[in-house]
């Protein structure tokens, strides 16, 4: 796998309420396959990228949960995100990555680009299909 392309800054996008300090960790669902435990911490350094994410987890959650966009940084080594990264996309334009070490949150970020509700039905469309078998394999 290619090293990855830069050292932030990083975002990431989440469900979660968290302050900074704390610690975002591997362990836990899948936003897009909840019946996987992921291995990794997903971020990227895309504000809009991390926005789409927080959405998507926001939807996920039947739509009770607010989406929140992080400031992070790794704390330990990362590479560039195989789910995209050469599968979907030539190198990695999307700026996507994993770690299995933790992202430490350095800052709320109240400021990106919020989902139309058209982007978000057509975001419903394309969750079905990837929640789906034919959605393709989650490389974890």
């Amino acid at each position: 796998m290619a090293e990855p392309l830069d050292g932030g800054p990083f975002i990431h996008g989440t469900i979660a309420e968290l302050g900074v300090g704390e610690l975002l960790t591997a362990g836990h669902r899948s936003n897009y396959r909840p019946e996987i435990v992921m291995n990794h911490v997903y971020f990227t350094a895309l504000i809009d990228g991390a926005g789409l994410a927080a959405e998507i987890a926001a939807e996920l959650s039947g739509g009770a949960a607010c989406p929140r966009v992080y400031a992070v940084e790794p704390t330990g080594a990362y590479e560039n995100d195989p789910n995209v990264t050469d599968k979907k996309f030539p190198g990695n334009p999307t700026r996507s990555y994993r770690t299995s070490a933790p992202l430490r949150i350095i800052g709320e970020i109240p400021e990106w680009t919020r989902l139309t509700p058209e982007q978000r039905q057509l975001w419903r469309e394309r969750l079905s299909v990837l929640l789906s078998k034919e959605g393709g394999e989650i490389i974890n």
